[in-house]
């Protein structure tokens, strides 16, 4: 199944699902040096993002927050793509230069579409995802 969206940071990556209704900030709710989520309020506590398509609804919080997700790609702990209902200037910007593929806008509600675990391609270059089921 192919779901077209806007492109944000350019790119191809796949990986399993990791999904939340949570928005995150990357300053305070992710370690940039391991990728787990260590805010206990969040959705996420305890997993790690490494290697997972993200889905989350927006970022939240500082600026700082586009350096950190920096961060986790230097240290290989970075999502290896991104997916947003509507992407704010943080996120934007730390995927950019991470080079991490991002899109959102996605034409139907990835809520109804996606669950952990579920392989999803990123093409953000196309502006699209696709779901393997």
């Amino acid at each position: 199944m192919i779901i077209h969206g806007r492109p944000i940071s350019r790119g191809i990556a796949s990986g399993p699902v990791l999904l939340t209704k949570d928005p995150i900030s990357f300053l305070g709710n992710v370690d940039p040096k391991t990728g787990n989520v260590i805010d206990p309020a969040h959705e996420l506590f305890g997993r790690c993002i490494k290697d997972t398509v993200l889905v989350f609804p927006a970022g939240k919080g500082s600026t700082v927050g586009s350096y950190v997700i920096y961060q986790l790609k230097k240290n290989n702990v970075a999502p290896a793509a991104i997916i947003n209902l509507d992407c704010e200037p943080i996120v934007a910007v730390g995927a950019i230069i991470s080079e991490i593929p991002l899109i959102d806008q996605l034409e139907k509600n990835p809520y109804d579409l996606l669950k952990d675990g579920d392989c999803v391609v990123v093409n953000s270059a196309a502006g699209f995802i696709e779901i393997s089921k």
